[in-house]
């Protein structure tokens, strides 16, 4: 019996990957804005349970806030100030232009990388934080407002099934577009094979820098990308208005193995460069491993960050 659209969807939720990464949490690396009480702090000053420092009392301050104990030693006015905790906003953006097609192995690199949004939206709606979509080719394709309802992953699930890829990548047209339309700072995610030139890779995440997210980057390959295992004629199936190619592969590998070790030193460094976590992962990866290393290192950045530790 044929599945229908919201079951096949569904598909993109792996059980045994989100049973295994289930325990983890996705914290922001740095202050992000929300509404509501949540696990992420908030640039706003309120009045939850964690004192944060005092500052002096000003016409108009709300005197149930003063700290009488410091008045009583030192006869000086004081408020207490707080720092809110807040829910984290994130977005994933999922390449769907026709490269993401590319894969003969379980799953391709648009399966993949839709498994991996969904499993990640999947903890981030446990924790009660608002996750929304975009899904990008040459423009956007869907765009799938954040909320916090666990209810909203049938939706989301549905925007990564019905966004299905085809056409090539404007990467820093549709970043800008990004930009525009998620204007609270947040957490972004963006899931890509960044098959494009580099200065329009790095202009488009520039831009949503400058909004001061934070950005998390999946580069999504495929394992043969990264092997070139090719051996005899081989026709090479031309994507995103490339041509076919029929060739000797072995005369190709020598140059394009050099090739690809300079463009993904570039792509690593660009994205560290711009304060971007970046992480390139394969098709053939575990996912609930590279997600559970991924989680683990921002958590533990976050703790050196609460201990006086470096930033990166």
């Amino acid at each position: 019996m044929p599945q229908s659209p919201q079951e096949d969807a569904r598909r993109f939720l792996h059980p045994a990957t989100i049973g295994r990464i289930g325990r983890l949490e996705i914290r922001a690396r740095q202050v992000v804005e929300g509404f509501i009480a949540g696990l992420h702090k908030s640039p706003v000053f309120g009045h939850s349970i964690e004192f944060l420092q005092h500052r002096e009392y000003t016409h108009g301050d709300d005197i149930r806030h003063l700290d009488w104990k410091v008045w009583s030693r030192t006869d000086r006015y004081v408020i207490k100030q707080y720092e809110e905790e807040t829910n984290l906003r994130a977005t994933m953006i999922v390449d769907v232009s026709e490269s993401m097609r590319y894969g003969a192995g379980a799953m391709n690199k648009y399966d993949y990388a839709c498994t991996a949004a969904a499993c990640l939206s999947y903890l981030l709606l446990r924790q009660h934080d608002a996750v929304g979509l975009v899904t990008f080719d040459s423009q956007v394709r869907t765009i799938l407002p954040a909320r916090s309802q666990m209810s909203h992953l049938d939706a989301f699930v549905m925007g990564l099934h019905q966004s299905k890829p085809a056409k090539k990548t404007d990467f820093s047209q549709v970043m800008r577009r990004v930009a525009e339309s998620v204007g609270q700072r947040g957490l972004i995610i963006v899931f890509s094979d960044f098959l494009v030139d580099r200065p329009e890779l790095f202009k488009g995440l520039e831009m949503l820098r400058h909004r001061r997210h934070d950005i998390l980057a999946f580069h999504v390959l495929d394992t043969d990308e990264i092997n070139f295992p090719f051996t005899g004629s081989t026709k090479f199936e031309g994507m995103e208005e490339q041509p076919d190619l029929l060739c000797d592969p072995r005369s190709l590998r020598d140059g394009y193995m050099e090739a690809l070790d300079k463009y993904l030193v570039d792509v690593r460094r660009g994205c560290t460069k711009l304060g971007i976590d970046y992480q390139m992962v394969t098709t053939g990866d575990y996912l609930d491993a590279v997600l559970s290393k991924f989680l683990n290192m921002r958590l533990d950045d976050r703790n050196a960050r609460g201990n006086g530790g470096a930033v990166r």
